[in-house]
């Protein structure tokens, strides 16, 4: 690209936009993104970006849908402005748990949110950790999928911890585990469990031996708490001496920081791509930055150099 690179935010995540633009010894694009009184999202660019090379970061967090709007609202300002490409920074990108159909006559939001980003005028997407890998394919521009898991390993190789074994809490996870088993050197378990219902699950077997060992759960997102909760009580009780737990994003939703403060956790480690709430400090959360590593992806994209090395660092 040979426009301009500029870097503009909506308001879920500004501490890890502001984050994001130090590392590029920039400042964040001004901008007005609000609300009118009758509660429509208010956008209006508050400087030139024809002809610019155009990156918005914008979390789907929670209120989910108002943020969404935010994003695709300032995409089509800064397509009406000439912006000569626009790039969506999505570092948690929601809706990815919909990404397919469980049973008759239910949507596949992941899809619809994949369309309307597209049909917004987004030019490419970079994005962190996909619940479903697959998302990537529901798109027709390009999407940049970066990973956390290299550098919450970086983290646990620092703990100097002994005997540890990484567990998946559901077979679906088996992959993330073993990579990030690799990256610490030890041993792997799997949790079988079910879900008799929406956000409840059930543990109902594990393989894999944890009896005197750390255990580290290892997940893409931890939503409810109500999975790790139950993972952790379950290693405990087959004989682990301490259970820690990572995930790339930290939800959090309804009590689920109430609940891992009362757990067996020792500590919860996340990223910054979801705000963590005030009450994160007392359930033993802790937080690691991911703006170093979206910073380098921005300007490996706006330079048009390859992206595939920050994919497995």
């Amino acid at each position: 690209m040979e426009g301009r690179l500029q870097v503009f935010a909506g308001n879920s995540n500004i501490p890890l936009a502001r984050q994001i633009v130090a590392h590029l010894n920039m400042n964040l694009g001004r901008a007005l993104v609000g609300q009118f009184k009758n509660g429509e999202t208010r956008v209006r660019l508050e400087e030139n970006v024809r002809g610019s090379d155009v990156f918005v970061i914008q979390s789907l967090t929670q209120p989910v849908d108002h943020h969404l709007m935010e994003l695709l609202i300032m995409i089509d300002a800064l397509r009406r402005a000439s912006a000569e490409r626009v790039t969506a920074v999505i570092p948690y990108y929601a809706y990815a748990k919909q990404e397919k159909k469980t049973t008759g006559r239910e949507p596949i939001s992941a899809k619809l949110v994949a369309n309307l980003l597209t049909v917004a005028g987004t030019s490419r997407v970079l994005t962190m950790d996909l619940h479903a890998p697959a998302i990537e394919g529901f798109f027709d521009i390009p999407v940049d999928h970066l990973q956390a898991g290299p550098l919450l390993a970086d983290y646990f190789r620092s703990k100097h911890l002994e005997n540890v074994v990484v567990v998946s809490p559901d077979a679906g996870g088996v992959g993330r585990a073993n990579r990030f088993r690799e990256q610490i050197g030890a041993g792997l378990a799997i949790i079988a469990k079910q879900r008799p219902e929406p956000d409840v699950s059930e543990v109902l077997e594990m393989v894999g031996d944890v009896g005197g060992k750390t255990a580290v759960i290892v997940d893409d997102m931890i939503s409810t708490g109500g999975t790790l909760v139950e993972a952790a009580r379950a290693l405990k009780e087959r004989g682990a001496v301490e259970v820690y737990a990572c995930a790339t994003h930290g939800i959090f939703a309804g009590n689920a920081l109430s609940l891992i403060a009362d757990s067996v956790l020792k500590e919860t480690v996340v990223t910054n791509t979801i705000p963590l709430q005030p009450e994160a400090e007392a359930a033993r959360v802790r937080t690691i930055s991911v703006a170093a590593l979206f910073a380098e992806a921005i300007i490996r994209i706006h330079k048009d150099l390859s992206l595939s090395a920050l994919f497995s660092r």
